[in-house]
Protein backbone atom coordinates (compact mmCIF):
# COMPACT_ATOMS: atom_id res chain seq x y z
CA UNK A 1 0.00 0.00 0.00
CA UNK A 2 1.28 3.75 -0.73
CA UNK A 3 0.67 6.34 0.53
CA UNK A 4 -2.05 9.23 0.58
CA UNK A 5 -2.84 10.00 -2.93
CA UNK A 6 -0.67 13.27 -3.69
CA UNK A 7 1.39 12.70 -0.42
CA UNK A 8 5.02 12.17 -1.57
CA UNK A 9 7.32 12.96 0.94
CA UNK A 10 10.93 13.68 1.18
CA UNK A 11 13.01 12.31 3.73
CA UNK A 12 17.07 12.23 4.82
CA UNK A 13 18.09 9.42 6.83
CA UNK A 14 21.05 10.05 8.51
CA UNK A 15 23.16 6.90 10.39
CA UNK A 16 26.47 7.09 11.59
CA UNK A 17 27.09 3.94 11.55
CA UNK A 18 30.03 2.22 9.04
CA UNK A 19 29.19 -1.55 10.31
CA UNK A 20 26.61 -4.38 9.73
CA UNK A 21 25.00 -4.42 13.15
CA UNK A 22 22.62 -2.79 15.63
CA UNK A 23 20.89 -0.08 13.18
CA UNK A 24 22.50 -1.09 9.71
CA UNK A 25 20.05 -3.84 8.54
CA UNK A 26 16.62 -2.20 9.90
CA UNK A 27 17.53 1.18 8.58
CA UNK A 28 17.92 -0.50 4.95
CA UNK A 29 14.51 -2.55 5.54
CA UNK A 30 12.64 1.33 6.30
CA UNK A 31 14.23 3.06 3.53
CA UNK A 32 13.13 0.40 1.04
CA UNK A 33 9.84 0.07 2.54
CA UNK A 34 9.40 3.94 2.36
CA UNK A 35 10.61 4.07 -1.17
CA UNK A 36 7.65 1.15 -2.05
CA UNK A 37 4.88 3.65 -0.64
CA UNK A 38 6.34 5.57 -3.24
CA UNK A 39 8.43 8.31 -0.66
CA UNK A 40 11.61 9.98 -2.21
CA UNK A 41 14.14 8.86 0.34
CA UNK A 42 17.92 9.54 0.42
CA UNK A 43 20.36 7.43 2.87
CA UNK A 44 23.29 8.79 4.05
CA UNK A 45 25.71 6.74 6.46
CA UNK A 46 29.68 6.24 7.49
CA UNK A 47 30.92 4.93 4.19
CA UNK A 48 33.40 2.16 3.58
CA UNK A 49 32.50 -0.84 5.07
CA UNK A 50 29.85 -3.61 5.55
CA UNK A 51 26.59 -1.28 5.77
CA UNK A 52 27.46 0.37 2.59
CA UNK A 53 28.12 -2.54 0.73
CA UNK A 54 24.81 -3.87 2.31
CA UNK A 55 22.91 -0.68 1.53
CA UNK A 56 24.28 -1.21 -2.43
CA UNK A 57 23.01 -4.86 -2.48
CA UNK A 58 19.74 -3.81 -1.87
CA UNK A 59 19.44 -0.98 -4.64
CA UNK A 60 20.39 1.79 -2.39
CA UNK A 61 22.84 4.48 -3.41
CA UNK A 62 24.29 6.53 -0.31
CA UNK A 63 24.86 10.20 -0.30
CA UNK A 64 28.35 11.02 -1.50
CA UNK A 65 31.03 13.53 0.13
CA UNK A 66 29.85 13.12 3.96
CA UNK A 67 32.01 11.73 6.70
CA UNK A 68 29.77 11.33 9.41
CA UNK A 69 32.40 9.39 11.32
CA UNK A 70 32.39 10.61 15.32
CA UNK A 71 35.59 10.27 15.53
CA UNK A 72 36.38 12.50 12.67
CA UNK A 73 38.01 15.75 13.24
CA UNK A 74 36.05 19.21 13.97
CA UNK A 75 36.33 20.53 10.24
CA UNK A 76 35.18 17.30 9.07
CA UNK A 77 32.11 18.04 11.30
CA UNK A 78 31.87 21.43 10.17
CA UNK A 79 31.65 20.42 5.85
CA UNK A 80 29.01 17.15 6.96
CA UNK A 81 27.00 20.17 8.32
CA UNK A 82 27.48 22.47 5.55
CA UNK A 83 26.78 19.76 3.00
CA UNK A 84 24.25 18.58 4.92
CA UNK A 85 22.25 22.23 4.83
CA UNK A 86 22.82 22.74 1.69
CA UNK A 87 21.54 18.81 0.25
CA UNK A 88 18.73 19.72 2.91
CA UNK A 89 17.33 22.86 0.85
CA UNK A 90 18.20 21.51 -2.51
CA UNK A 91 16.05 18.36 -2.23
CA UNK A 92 13.37 20.58 -0.33
CA UNK A 93 13.88 17.67 2.71
CA UNK A 94 10.50 17.51 4.82
CA UNK A 95 11.95 14.57 7.06
CA UNK A 96 15.45 14.35 8.77
CA UNK A 97 15.52 10.74 10.60
CA UNK A 98 18.19 10.15 12.80
CA UNK A 99 19.81 6.94 14.34
CA UNK A 100 22.87 7.70 16.73
CA UNK A 101 23.92 10.90 18.47
CA UNK A 102 25.93 12.32 15.89
CA UNK A 103 23.57 12.30 13.21
CA UNK A 104 21.20 13.46 15.33
CA UNK A 105 23.33 16.55 16.94
CA UNK A 106 24.09 17.00 13.09
CA UNK A 107 20.67 16.38 11.88
CA UNK A 108 18.91 19.06 14.57
CA UNK A 109 22.26 22.47 13.19
CA UNK A 110 21.33 21.43 9.58
CA UNK A 111 17.33 21.04 9.62
CA UNK A 112 16.00 24.41 8.02
CA UNK A 113 12.35 24.13 8.44
CA UNK A 114 12.32 19.98 8.39
CA UNK A 115 10.42 18.10 10.57
CA UNK A 116 13.33 16.05 12.82
CA UNK A 117 12.95 12.14 13.89
CA UNK A 118 15.56 9.86 16.19
CA UNK A 119 15.26 6.15 16.38
CA UNK A 120 16.72 4.65 19.84
CA UNK A 121 17.48 1.65 18.88
CA UNK A 122 18.98 0.71 22.52
CA UNK A 123 18.41 1.99 25.55
CA UNK A 124 21.98 3.33 26.16
CA UNK A 125 21.75 5.88 23.59
CA UNK A 126 19.01 7.66 25.54
CA UNK A 127 21.18 10.35 27.38
CA UNK A 128 20.00 12.94 29.94
CA UNK A 129 21.58 16.04 31.10
CA UNK A 130 21.04 19.48 30.11
CA UNK A 131 21.99 19.43 26.87
CA UNK A 132 20.45 15.99 25.75
CA UNK A 133 17.25 18.08 26.47
CA UNK A 134 17.67 21.21 24.77
CA UNK A 135 18.08 18.40 21.80
CA UNK A 136 15.03 16.71 22.63
CA UNK A 137 13.09 19.78 22.79
CA UNK A 138 14.21 20.14 19.33
CA UNK A 139 13.59 16.81 18.12
CA UNK A 140 9.62 16.18 16.67
CA UNK A 141 9.24 12.50 17.26
CA UNK A 142 11.29 9.87 19.10
CA UNK A 143 10.66 6.46 18.30
CA UNK A 144 11.43 3.35 20.27
CA UNK A 145 11.95 -0.24 19.49
CA UNK A 146 10.73 -1.56 22.67
CA UNK A 147 8.82 -0.70 25.69
CA UNK A 148 11.91 -0.40 27.98
CA UNK A 149 13.34 2.01 25.90
CA UNK A 150 9.99 4.19 25.75
CA UNK A 151 10.31 4.14 29.67
CA UNK A 152 13.76 5.66 29.50
CA UNK A 153 12.71 8.46 27.26
CA UNK A 154 10.55 9.18 29.77
CA UNK A 155 12.91 9.34 32.32
CA UNK A 156 14.91 11.72 30.26
CA UNK A 157 12.61 13.84 30.16
CA UNK A 158 11.20 13.96 26.26
CA UNK A 159 7.63 14.67 26.19
CA UNK A 160 5.23 11.48 25.89
CA UNK A 161 3.67 12.74 23.14
CA UNK A 162 6.89 12.91 21.17
CA UNK A 163 7.26 9.13 21.71
CA UNK A 164 6.19 6.69 19.55
CA UNK A 165 6.92 2.63 19.71
CA UNK A 166 7.51 0.94 16.52
CA UNK A 167 7.63 -2.93 15.82
CA UNK A 168 10.80 -4.73 14.17
CA UNK A 169 11.36 -5.24 10.91
CA UNK A 170 13.22 -8.37 9.14
CA UNK A 171 13.67 -9.02 5.34
CA UNK A 172 10.24 -11.53 5.62
CA UNK A 173 11.28 -12.63 1.89
CA UNK A 174 15.01 -14.32 2.88
CA UNK A 175 13.74 -15.85 6.14
CA UNK A 176 10.29 -17.28 5.12
CA UNK A 177 11.34 -18.82 1.75
CA UNK A 178 11.96 -22.50 1.47
CA UNK A 179 15.28 -23.27 2.70
CA UNK A 180 17.62 -26.67 2.69
CA UNK A 181 19.65 -27.42 6.17
CA UNK A 182 21.56 -30.24 4.82
CA UNK A 183 24.52 -28.41 4.09
CA UNK A 184 24.57 -26.88 7.16
CA UNK A 185 23.84 -30.16 9.11
CA UNK A 186 26.48 -32.48 7.86
CA UNK A 187 29.16 -29.74 7.65
CA UNK A 188 28.30 -29.42 11.51
CA UNK A 189 27.73 -33.22 12.10
CA UNK A 190 24.29 -33.41 12.85
CA UNK A 191 23.12 -35.71 10.22
CA UNK A 192 23.77 -38.83 12.56
CA UNK A 193 26.84 -39.85 10.80
CA UNK A 194 28.73 -40.13 14.12
CA UNK A 195 28.28 -43.77 14.99
CA UNK A 196 28.33 -42.68 18.55
CA UNK A 197 25.56 -40.61 18.35
CA UNK A 198 23.75 -41.62 15.61
CA UNK A 199 20.40 -39.40 16.28
CA UNK A 200 21.24 -35.78 17.07
CA UNK A 201 18.53 -33.75 18.72
CA UNK A 202 17.30 -31.59 20.05
CA UNK A 203 19.54 -28.87 18.06
CA UNK A 204 19.30 -25.64 19.80
CA UNK A 205 20.96 -22.30 18.57
CA UNK A 206 21.83 -18.77 18.97
CA UNK A 207 22.80 -16.23 16.93
CA UNK A 208 24.18 -13.37 18.50
CA UNK A 209 27.87 -11.51 18.74
CA UNK A 210 30.01 -13.51 20.99
CA UNK A 211 30.45 -10.44 23.19
CA UNK A 212 30.31 -9.62 26.97
CA UNK A 213 26.61 -9.51 28.19
CA UNK A 214 25.23 -11.76 25.37
CA UNK A 215 24.03 -14.16 27.51
CA UNK A 216 25.89 -16.55 25.99
CA UNK A 217 27.46 -18.31 29.48
CA UNK A 218 23.74 -18.38 31.39
CA UNK A 219 22.55 -20.19 27.95
CA UNK A 220 25.67 -22.65 28.13
CA UNK A 221 25.21 -23.85 31.44
CA UNK A 222 21.52 -24.23 31.32
CA UNK A 223 22.30 -26.43 28.11
CA UNK A 224 24.09 -28.39 30.21
CA UNK A 225 21.56 -29.10 32.34
CA UNK A 226 19.88 -30.60 29.80
CA UNK A 227 22.34 -33.05 28.42
CA UNK A 228 21.51 -35.49 31.14
CA UNK A 229 17.93 -35.97 29.98
CA UNK A 230 18.69 -35.65 26.39
CA UNK A 231 22.87 -36.71 26.12
CA UNK A 232 22.53 -36.28 21.86
CA UNK A 233 21.50 -32.61 21.99
CA UNK A 234 23.31 -29.75 20.08
CA UNK A 235 23.64 -26.40 21.08
CA UNK A 236 25.44 -23.69 18.26
CA UNK A 237 26.47 -20.93 18.93
CA UNK A 238 26.48 -18.45 15.66
CA UNK A 239 28.35 -15.76 15.42
CA UNK A 240 31.82 -13.79 15.86
CA UNK A 241 33.49 -10.98 18.83
CA UNK A 242 36.09 -11.09 21.09
CA UNK A 243 34.46 -13.27 23.98
CA UNK A 244 34.80 -16.44 21.76
CA UNK A 245 38.52 -17.86 23.73
CA UNK A 246 36.75 -16.97 26.58
CA UNK A 247 33.82 -18.84 26.09
CA UNK A 248 35.55 -21.95 24.16
CA UNK A 249 37.33 -22.37 28.00
CA UNK A 250 34.35 -22.11 29.22
CA UNK A 251 33.34 -25.00 27.04
CA UNK A 252 36.15 -26.57 27.70
CA UNK A 253 35.93 -26.67 31.16
CA UNK A 254 32.78 -27.87 31.25
CA UNK A 255 33.74 -30.77 28.95
CA UNK A 256 31.42 -30.11 26.37
CA UNK A 257 32.99 -29.47 23.09
CA UNK A 258 31.13 -32.19 21.54
CA UNK A 259 28.08 -31.01 22.45
CA UNK A 260 28.59 -27.25 21.81
CA UNK A 261 29.78 -25.93 18.58
CA UNK A 262 31.24 -22.79 17.20
CA UNK A 263 29.40 -22.42 13.81
CA UNK A 264 31.59 -19.04 13.12
CA UNK A 265 30.03 -15.52 11.39
CA UNK A 266 27.19 -16.83 9.21
CA UNK A 267 25.46 -15.02 6.24
CA UNK A 268 24.85 -15.98 2.88
CA UNK A 269 23.39 -19.40 4.69
CA UNK A 270 21.98 -17.81 7.35
CA UNK A 271 18.15 -19.07 7.03
CA UNK A 272 19.80 -23.12 6.37
CA UNK A 273 21.34 -22.42 9.66
CA UNK A 274 17.97 -21.23 11.48
CA UNK A 275 16.08 -24.56 9.56
CA UNK A 276 18.87 -26.64 10.89
CA UNK A 277 17.38 -25.64 14.39
CA UNK A 278 14.43 -26.76 16.65
CA UNK A 279 14.87 -24.36 19.19
CA UNK A 280 16.54 -20.59 19.00
CA UNK A 281 17.48 -18.96 21.96
CA UNK A 282 18.45 -15.08 22.95
CA UNK A 283 19.65 -14.64 26.03
CA UNK A 284 20.93 -10.96 25.70
CA UNK A 285 19.96 -8.15 24.00
CA UNK A 286 22.77 -6.18 21.48
CA UNK A 287 23.21 -3.15 19.82
CA UNK A 288 19.89 -3.10 18.09
CA UNK A 289 16.99 -3.86 20.94
CA UNK A 290 14.28 -4.89 18.35
CA UNK A 291 16.63 -8.22 18.83
CA UNK A 292 15.96 -8.97 15.19
CA UNK A 293 17.86 -12.14 15.33
CA UNK A 294 14.98 -13.51 17.40
CA UNK A 295 12.35 -12.20 14.98
CA UNK A 296 14.22 -13.78 11.98
CA UNK A 297 14.05 -17.26 13.85
CA UNK A 298 10.27 -16.29 13.57
CA UNK A 299 9.76 -15.66 10.71
CA UNK A 300 11.78 -19.04 9.94
CA UNK A 301 9.40 -20.61 11.96
CA UNK A 302 11.14 -21.65 14.95
CA UNK A 303 9.98 -21.37 18.42
CA UNK A 304 11.89 -19.25 20.69
CA UNK A 305 13.23 -19.65 24.26
CA UNK A 306 13.92 -15.63 25.06
CA UNK A 307 15.08 -13.67 28.18
CA UNK A 308 12.90 -10.35 29.08
CA UNK A 309 15.14 -8.45 27.44
CA UNK A 310 14.78 -5.64 24.46
CA UNK A 311 11.53 -5.91 22.68
CA UNK A 312 11.48 -9.69 23.25
CA UNK A 313 8.77 -9.33 25.81
CA UNK A 314 6.36 -6.95 23.11
CA UNK A 315 7.59 -9.94 20.19
CA UNK A 316 7.07 -13.27 21.94
CA UNK A 317 3.67 -14.91 23.38
CA UNK A 318 4.90 -16.89 26.49
CA UNK A 319 3.32 -20.24 25.84
CA UNK A 320 2.12 -19.33 22.07
CA UNK A 321 4.78 -18.05 19.93
CA UNK A 322 7.65 -19.54 22.02
CA UNK A 323 8.91 -19.05 26.03
CA UNK A 324 10.14 -16.28 27.98
CA UNK A 325 12.34 -16.65 30.98
CA UNK A 326 12.02 -14.30 33.85
CA UNK A 327 15.71 -14.15 35.11
CA UNK A 328 19.26 -15.26 35.03
CA UNK A 329 19.32 -18.81 36.65
CA UNK A 330 20.86 -21.81 34.35
CA UNK A 331 17.85 -24.12 35.73
CA UNK A 332 15.21 -21.52 34.20
CA UNK A 333 16.57 -21.58 30.85
CA UNK A 334 17.00 -25.99 31.12
CA UNK A 335 13.47 -25.52 32.13
CA UNK A 336 12.29 -23.73 28.92
CA UNK A 337 14.92 -25.96 26.53
CA UNK A 338 13.31 -29.63 28.44
CA UNK A 339 9.68 -27.94 28.34
CA UNK A 340 10.13 -27.76 23.99
CA UNK A 341 12.18 -30.79 23.62
CA UNK A 342 9.86 -32.95 25.74
CA UNK A 343 6.69 -31.73 23.33
CA UNK A 344 8.11 -31.61 19.57
CA UNK A 345 4.87 -31.09 18.09
CA UNK A 346 3.97 -28.05 20.38
CA UNK A 347 7.16 -26.53 19.59
CA UNK A 348 6.18 -27.00 16.34
CA UNK A 349 3.13 -25.32 16.56
CA UNK A 350 4.77 -22.45 18.62
CA UNK A 351 7.18 -21.70 15.23
CA UNK A 352 4.59 -21.89 13.07
CA UNK A 353 2.80 -19.20 15.05
CA UNK A 354 5.69 -17.20 15.01
CA UNK A 355 5.92 -16.97 11.79
CA UNK A 356 2.47 -16.03 11.05
CA UNK A 357 2.82 -13.22 13.86
CA UNK A 358 6.51 -12.38 12.20
CA UNK A 359 4.41 -12.14 8.76
CA UNK A 360 1.75 -9.94 10.50
CA UNK A 361 3.84 -7.50 12.48
CA UNK A 362 7.89 -7.59 11.04
CA UNK A 363 7.46 -7.02 7.46
CA UNK A 364 9.08 -3.97 6.01
CA UNK A 365 5.62 -2.50 4.69
CA UNK A 366 4.31 -2.53 8.29
CA UNK A 367 7.45 -0.91 9.50
CA UNK A 368 7.34 1.59 6.79
CA UNK A 369 3.83 2.20 7.17
CA UNK A 370 4.02 2.58 11.11
CA UNK A 371 6.85 5.15 10.37
CA UNK A 372 4.99 7.09 7.38
CA UNK A 373 2.39 7.89 9.90
CA UNK A 374 4.81 9.26 12.49
CA UNK A 375 5.95 11.65 9.74
CA UNK A 376 2.60 12.76 8.84
CA UNK A 377 1.63 13.21 12.44
CA UNK A 378 4.64 15.23 13.41
CA UNK A 379 4.46 17.09 9.81
CA UNK A 380 0.91 18.24 10.42
CA UNK A 381 1.94 19.59 13.70
CA UNK A 382 4.35 22.03 12.58
CA UNK A 383 1.63 22.89 10.54
CA UNK A 384 2.23 21.55 6.94
CA UNK A 385 -0.15 19.49 5.19
CA UNK A 386 -0.80 15.82 5.55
Amino acid sequence: MEAPAGRRLRVLHLVANRWWTGSADPVIRLVRGLEARGHQVRLALVRGDRFEAKAREAGLEPVAGLSLDVKSAPWSWAGDLSRLRALVRRDAVEVIHTHHSHDHWLGALCRGGAALARTFHNQRAVKRGPLRRALYRRTDAVLTVSRQIEARCRLAGIAPERIFRVSGVVDLGRFTAPADPTKVRDELGLDGSDAAAPVIGPVIGTVARLAHNRGHELLIRGFRLLLPRYPHARLLLVGKGEARPRLEALVRELGMEREILFTGYRDTDLPNVLHALDTFVLMGAGSDESCRAALEAMAAGRPVVARRVGALPDAIEHGVTGLLVDDERPESVETALATLAADPEGARRMGAAGRRHAVETFSPEHHAAEVEAIYLEILARRGRPS
